[in-house]
């Protein structure tokens, strides 16, 4: 559970005075050695900076004009009332921000944005690290050359990453690790540092490797080394690995590193308002899962493309048909054996959670409370960073999403 004492105001990143004074007191001072970045209550500034405590890529945006989004802010979201789906407590928009730790949120309605705050150290032009929203980035890629017909989605892992002939993906499809139904030997529990994220948490280098480590010390040398458990495509369980061997599958596709097709593909064509940082391993090769840290409002951006069925920044930036398959989404009954409580009738498609009860909305979602949500019917995009202190959305889905869900429903309502 969250800390009793400090809740979202007493561990605000300024009031905590974290890294302030030239040069910044001892005991204020943050450090990659002790892990600063991905702990409460201090992540609630390395999530900004995140580019000081770990390497980075850029993600250029070109030298072509920013995509304008036009802003008409709205003073009635506020107080917008939901009920928490846990406890049945009423809340408040305003009331929420706090609640579920948030660093930044913005809200679009048919392409404007109406509502824009940025909390602690976190502002309009500061990057802030997505985690898993990074996903939907690279399931969106991936997608995009399966539709160009440079990708088969029947293809093997072994086909198609030779490297991977011995591991436990070998066998499995193209589209089973595009959906997440694939069978291994990999457990997502952030909170154990043994675990198959852990794991793989060292051979990116995302926080330091214990003395006499000796494990794989890049991200290419981790993958190979997963086992399979069970069959292939009987159903979802979320595995970042999976999405770390769909970005090599795009860059080896392309020819060129995930940040610079990220970039040809995304973020230039988009018009995105600034370069972003993605972080990477000893090999250059960016953390595909979770490492993009772009800001708020271009991830607004990609959401606002991606709930115009492709169209941004005045064109046809990701075909149509990519787009259709997102909305189309995953086997609910593949997706039922993983007991999301809060995602009952929902499913998982290309790197994309499809939201259950609300006509067709779907998201990115990241630990710590990063997510882009989509609602295509009330014409309604919410982007948001958070520094949440649990990771696993399951803390705050009860406060987030019918926080979400309440907004477009305003909306709508015009």
């Amino acid at each position: 559970m969250p800390d009793k004492i400090l809740d979202a105001h007493s561990s605000d990143p300024v009031t905590m005075g974290w890294m302030e004074g030239l040069p910044p007191a001892p005991e204020k001072r943050l450090a990659w050695e002790r892990a600063d970045h991905m702990r409460f209550p201090t992540h609630r500034y390395a999530y900004s900076h995140m580019r000081e405590f770990l390497p980075t890529a850029r993600v250029s945006r070109g030298v072509g004009p920013v995509w304008q989004l036009p802003v008409a802010l709205r003073d009635d979201i506020d107080a917008i009332t939901f009920r928490a789906m846990d406890d049945g407590r009423e809340l408040t928009w305003a009331e929420s921000l706090a609640v579920n730790f948030t660093d930044a949120v913005l809200v679009l309605h048919r392409g404007t944005i109406v509502y824009e705050r940025y909390l602690g150290v976190t502002r309009q032009d500061t990057p802030h690290i997505a985690f898993s929203v990074t996903k939907s980035f690279v399931g969106t890629l991936a997608e995009m050359l399966v539709r160009e017909g440079r990708l088969d989605p029947q293809a093997t892992i072994a086909d198609l990453l030779p490297e991977m002939a011995g591991s436990g993906f070998a066998d499995a499809t193209l589209a089973q690790v595009m959906d997440m139904t694939t069978a291994l030997d990999f457990s997502e529990e952030y909170t154990d540092p043994t675990s198959g994220i852990g794991a793989m948490s060292n051979a990116l280098g995302l926080t330091p490797r214990a003395p006499g480590y000796a494990g794989p010390g890049d991200v290419y040398a981790f993958l190979p080394t997963i086992r399979k458990n069970g069959e292939h495509g009987e159903r979802f369980t979320y595995r970042t690995c999976n999405t770390e061997v769909l970005g090599w599958i795009v860059a080896r596709t392309e020819g060129k590193r995930i940040d610079q097709v990220l970039s040809e593909r995304i973020w230039a064509p988009l018009g995105m308002e600034q370069d972003a940082d993605f972080l990477i391993d000893s090999t250059g090769m960016p953390f595909a899962g979770g490492g993009l840290n772009p800001i708020l409002r271009d991830m607004a951006r990609f959401g606002e493309t991606m709930r115009c069925d492709g169209c941004g920044n005045g064109g046809q930036i990701i075909a149509r048909e990519v787009v259709a398959a997102v909305k189309a989404g995953g086997s609910k009954a593949a997706f039922a054996p993983a007991g999301y409580q809060w995602l009952k009738d929902g499913s998982y498609t290309r790197q994309w959670w499809i939201m259950p009860g609300n006509q067709g909305a779907f998201s990115a979602r990241g630990i710590h409370g990063q997510a882009i949500y989509v609602d295509p019917v009330a014409e309604v995009v919410i982007a948001r960073f958070g520094s949440h202190p649990i990771a696993a959305n399951s803390a705050f889905d009860p406060t987030s999403l019918p926080a979400f869900r309440a907004v477009a429903e305003h909306l709508a309502r015009g």
